[in-house]
């Protein structure tokens, strides 16, 4: 059977794998000339089950409001981006109150969690390297009233049996020496021992070939213009390079997979919310972080890979531009100074920034829709990369016999 999928970024990548491993003939189709070079390119390279937690959350949409327009703010809501929102940004509100955002991070922790399992067994039968680390994130702050709401906001994770160590100073220290400098700054942290990081462009990378080696085929350089349809079953993707035909389809597309469902008169409530990042090389730090730190306080993630360091964070509501912003590239590196003052600056770094497909309640889309052959994997919003491998497998599972091991009804496109 032949299945096209749209899409070579990780989510994509992932699902024609395990498609290929079930037997399927695979055809990737990417407007990029290679895999994985959009939002899985350079992002903030951590594998997180403890961040399962939605960002429609009780006091996300008065903090919103309270920077609207400022270029520092975290989260930041250009006007232009409104006309966008008008029905994304209601349910998103809806999601805010304590019991759906209660129900939306347990729905999404399941996920996590069966995909950061997923990822282990393709590191393991593969054998792909991409500067992984197992040891989990530690994520620090500067007071008490901060340490005491982030023990409180662990708890859910501690319940659902996600381990979760509270630090004190000297335990943060312990754990990752290289925060020493600003030990008299730290109140303490939490330390999610459950939590993966690793560069996710050289796994999707790797994987690919692995995928290649299974006989799956990519189509680069290929856009897709529509689709053609006999009653309720997609028979071809019309591309600027011609009709690539197939018996199933997936799309996969990251932001765009709005654009492109709704030549089928799906709508999709996925919104892109560009993040940024910044790759440092390490040089001559000889006391350089072994493990991610995130400063929730500054919104930052700083993750090693091997000679690099990833810096990632912010949140931007700006429809589809991906022009740069060196104001806000520049927060971000004045937060990886407060925190690393001793970073001795050694070579060019890397500027880049990215769209997170973005659902209102925080739920990747997986499943089927109401044509019988076109399935959806997209909607991951920041958590691509940790849910890639499990929305792939259960998705694969789905289109095989109808029985995936994780329950995906939570994710279903009807809930819109």
């Amino acid at each position: 059977m032949t299945t096209v999928v749209l899409g070579a970024g990780i989510v994509g990548v992932t699902t024609a794998y395990y498609l290929a491993r079930l037997g399927d003939e695979v055809i990737v189709v990417d407007r990029q000339p290679a895999v994985g070079l959009e939002t899985s390119f350079a992002n903030g390279a951590l594998v997180t089950v403890s961040m399962s937690d939605p960002w429609a959350a009780p006091g996300i949409p008065a903090l919103i409001l309270k920077h609207l327009g400022r270029e520092d703010a975290p989260f930041l809501l250009r006007p232009r981006a409104l006309p966008a929102m008008v029905g994304w940004g209601p349910r998103f509100l809806r999601n805010c109150t304590p019991a759906r955002w209660r129900e939306n991070t347990e729905t999404i922790l399941h996920l996590a969690v069966y995909s950061r399992d997923a990822l282990k067994e393709v590191t393991a039968e593969t054998g792909i390297a991409y500067d992984h680390c197992d040891r989990g994130t530690l994520r620090v702050y500067p007071n008490a009233a901060s340490l005491a709401k982030a023990t409180k906001g662990a708890q859910i994770y501690r319940e659902l049996g996600q381990p979760a160590e509270l630090l004190d100073a000297d335990g943060c220290i312990a754990l990752e020496p290289a925060l020493e400098p600003v030990k008299h700054k730290l109140a303490g942290g939490m330390h999610y021992t459950g939590d993966l990081s690793g560069d996710c462009l050289r796994f999707t990378q790797s994987l690919a070939l692995e995928a290649e080696k299974r006989g799956v085929g990519f189509r680069f350089r290929t856009e897709v213009t529509g689709f053609e349809t006999d009653g309720r079953t997609v028979t071809a993707v019309r591309t600027d390079q011609g009709l690539i035909g197939g018996a199933r389809f997936v799309l996969a597309c990251g932001s765009h997979s709005s654009i492109l469902a709704r030549l089928l008169n799906i709508r999709l409530p996925v919104l892109p919310v560009k993040g940024y990042s910044l790759t440092l090389p390490v040089g001559g730090w000889n006391n350089a972080p072994a493990l991610p730190i995130i400063d929730d306080h500054r919104k930052i993630a700083v993750t090693p890979l091997g000679e690099r360091i990833r810096l990632a964070g912010t949140a931007e509501f700006t429809g589809f531009d991906t022009t740069p912003n060196l104001r806000r590239a520049d927060m971000l590196m004045g937060a990886f100074k407060a925190l690393f003052p001793n970073y001795p600056k050694s070579g060019e770094v890397q500027h880049w920034q990215g769209l997170r497909p973005m659902t209102p309640d925080g739920r990747p889309i997986l499943g089927r829709t109401r044509y019988s052959n076109f399935y959806l994997n997209t909607g991951h919003g920041p958590l691509g990369w940790t849910l890639a491998c499990g929305s792939a497998k259960a998705l694969a599972d789905l289109m095989s016999d109808g029985r995936p091991q994780l329950d995906l009804s939570g994710f279903s496109a009807d809930r819109f």
